[in-house]
């Protein structure tokens, strides 16, 4: 069936030159500041509308809603959502079969138009989308920056991607045949996103499914799905078609466990806790009636990331990146610095200078562009408090550890740092997924190699050290999947730093990177007698 039958609102376009990252808007400048003030004023009159369910391109309400709300002033409302059901995975399931037939078959340059189009919206779009994410989940100016401009490098890197796989070829061509590999499409897939990358990690993952030619079930998480419904308006006025994309924000008890289970559901793409990244692969191995395949799970699971500072580094330059690592977005990411692992010798200058320096970083709500805002929600600060008193008895507070009652009653948590912190307490080996710093003493790099590979999970990490031999070694023996020298271990860029991790932190997916959606197609090896 021709493309231009199926598809007339997109018009085929390739990539215009060779990938680059999103630049960082520059908040210095007064015209980018009245830029986001503008916007936050021009989005909170929407804030509190109603979105529908969207299967098969048509609108649905449920009885049961979901109440998105700003974790820095949880009486205002940023979204009603319904609340999709276990009765609704069959529907969301039929609309995606009957996509994909069409979908599949499309070309490759139709596909990737799709991205490129979002791509251009979301740019035009920018401050308005940073706005949401200050309000969903609480990020500064910066931190939805970021957020926005990775939805972008993920549309941009992975059309090229797409292309480059429409093209592939087998390694030679056996005499006397003709001889071809193609990367095709798996079927119906289940997105599961998270709510600390609303935007980019949700588009990124609904993005490599449909570009090469998978149609999606997309449940995002409950702290976020009005960012998720921004993106569903995007892809449509991209000329999406109806049932590529199924919006489907629910409980993943519920409509989660089913879309999971269905034996029609053909891989599973998730980004979130270990605790459900583990159930969900359980869930996916167990084969059920009818199914005709092995379900292929995608997880990014969590982190207990460290960072090596050697008693030869460049101290003031550690300082500034285990703050970063350790205190940005409040600490809501699995790739933070929870563990800063300190030699000896500089261990007491590290402390007081680490001190002094989160000394000065400013909590409150995002809007006012803060250094930290809230932790999204009642629950997870509750968590974190717990973890604060269990680090009362297993180490030193030099700092934090007090939830302020906000104006407006947001869930906010001070920068908290501990310091004499044993490798094996509770504090250095459970994820905190918030802005609780654990500081570790070792005597030498050896030790502080043995502390940072302690842990069952192995994401990312970093070592401060002017040594090239030590270099080289963490190169070798440090075992996570993204290892920073000299920088902070946070802050991966499309394209230059693969992301994904080892161990429980997940099926070391590298999205972001060249193997990124073969993960999303089978290969296919025709010969042909000539």
């Amino acid at each position: 069936m021709a493309t231009d039958i199926l598809h007339p609102s997109i018009q085929p376009r390739t990539p215009s030159g060779m990938f680059a990252n999103e630049p960082f808007t520059d908040f210095s400048r007064p015209e980018n500041k009245r830029a986001m003030e503008n916007a936050l004023d021009a989005i909170a009159p929407q804030l509190g509308r109603e979105y529908d369910l969207v299967i098969g391109g048509e609108r649905l309400k449920t009885a049961e809603k979901i109440i998105s709300i700003n974790p820095a002033r949880p009486e205002q409302v940023v979204g009603v959502h319904q609340k999709a059901g276990a009765e609704h995975a069959a529907s969301a399931m039929s609309a995606a079969q009957e996509a994909f037939t069409s979908w599949s078959r499309t070309s490759s340059d139709v596909r990737v138009s799709l991205l490129l189009n979002a791509a251009d919206i979301i740019r035009k779009r920018k401050f308005e989308l940073m706005a949401w994410l200050t309000y969903e989940v609480g990020k500064n100016w910066a931190e939805a920056d970021a957020d926005v401009g990775e939805t972008i490098d993920f549309l941009e890197f992975y059309a090229r991607e797409a292309l480059r796989l429409a093209a592939a070829t087998t390694p030679i061509q056996y005499p006397g045949e003709r001889n071809e590999l193609h990367y095709i499409p798996l079927g119906v897939g289940a997105v599961i996103s998270p709510w600390n990358f609303p935007f980019a990690i949700m588009a990124g993952m609904t993005a490599a499914s449909i570009v090469t030619g998978n149609t999606v079930i997309l449940k995002p998480s409950s702290d976020a799905p009005t960012i998720a419904a921004k993106f569903i308006e995007v892809l449509e006025e991209a000329g999406m078609p109806a049932g590529v994309v199924n919006f489907c924000p629910g409980s993943g008890a519920t409509f989660g466990n089913a879309i999971v289970e269905d034996p029609r559901t053909r891989f599973i793409a998730f980004t979130g806790s270990k605790s459900v990244g583990t159930e969900i692969h359980e869930r996916a191995a167990k084969t059920r009636n009818g199914q005709i395949w092995i379900k292929r799970t995608i997880l990014e699971m969590g982190g207990k990331d460290s960072i090596l500072v050697c008693a030869d580094a460049d101290l003031n330059a550690a300082i500034e990146g285990v703050a970063a690592s350790a205190f940005g977005f409040s600490g809501q990411k699995c790739s933070a610095c929870s563990r800063a692992i300190v030699e000896a010798p500089i261990y007491d200058d590290f402390v007081e200078k680490l001190r002094q320096r989160v000394a000065k970083l400013t909590l409150g709500d995002p809007a006012k562009n803060h250094n930290l805002g809230p932790v999204i929600n009642k629950s997870a600060l509750a968590s974190m408090l717990a973890y604060v008193e269990m680090g009362k008895k297993e180490g030193r507070l030099i700092c934090g550890g007090n939830a302020p009652a906000a104006d407006e009653g947001g869930f906010f948590l001070e920068p908290t740092v501990f310091a004499d912190v044993a490798p094996n307490a509770v504090l250095a080996q459970e994820e905190i997924f918030g802005p609780v710093l654990a500081i570790i003493k070792v005597d030498s790099f050896d030790e502080g190699l043995k502390v940072a590979n302690n842990t069952e999970y192995g994401l990312t990490g970093a070592i401060y050290s002017s040594d090239s031999n030590k270099l080289d070694r963490a190169r070798h023996e440090f075992h996570v999947g993204n290892l920073y020298f000299n920088r902070k271990c946070t802050g991966a860029m499309v394209g230059a730093h693969p992301f994904g991790g080892f161990n429980m932190s997940g099926t070391d997916s590298k999205a972001g990177g060249p193997d990124y959606l073969y993960l999303f197609t089978q290969a296919k090896s025709v010969a042909e007698k000539l």
